[in-house]
C-alpha cells in the first residue's frame, strides 16, 4: 500500500522561507513522477511544481525563481524549498506521486503554509 506524507509547513512572515518534504512509502516500480499542489480557501487546486519520471522539473509562473523542487530517488522523497514567500502563497500544500496520464494516483493529506504580511 502506497502512502504519501508531507511535512514542513508552518507560519512565516512575508519574505521568509520554508522547506516542505514529501516521503512516499510502499512500492512504486521504477522512477515515477511527483508533484506539489496547493489550494487556498475558496480557490481551485493549483499545480505548483512537478518532477517528471525523467527528472524534468516545471513550475507555475507565480513561483518561478522563488521555489525549488528536488527529489531524492534513493529516499523516495521530494522537497519544495520556498523562498521569498508572499501572503498569496498561503494555502494547503499537497504532495502527489505517480502520474497516471490523467491525474496523480497517490496524494498526501496536505501541510498548511501560512504567510503573513
Amino acid at each position: 500500500q502506497v502512502q504519501v506524507a508531507e511535512s514542513g509547513g508552518g507560519s512565516v512572515q512575508a519574505g521568509g522561507s520554508l522547506r516542505l518534504s514529501c516521503t512516499v512509502s510502499g512500492y512504486i516500480p521504477g522512477t515515477y513522477s511527483m508533484g506539489w499542489f496547493r489550494q487556498a480557501p475558496g480557490k481551485e487546486r493549483e499545480g505548483v511544481a512537478t518532477i517528471g519520471h525523467d527528472g524534468r522539473i516545471s513550475y507555475v509562473d507565480s513561483v518561478k525563481g522563488r521555489f525549488t523542487c528536488s527529489k531524492d530517488n534513493a529516499k523516495n522523497t521530494q522537497y519544495l524549498k520556498m523562498n521569498s514567500l508572499k501572503p498569496e502563497d498561503t494555502a494547503m500544500y499537497y504532495c502527489a506521486a505517480l502520474w497516471s496520464g490523467r491525474d496523480f494516483r497517490y496524494w498526501g493529506q496536505g501541510t498548511q503554509v501560512t504567510v503573513s504580511s
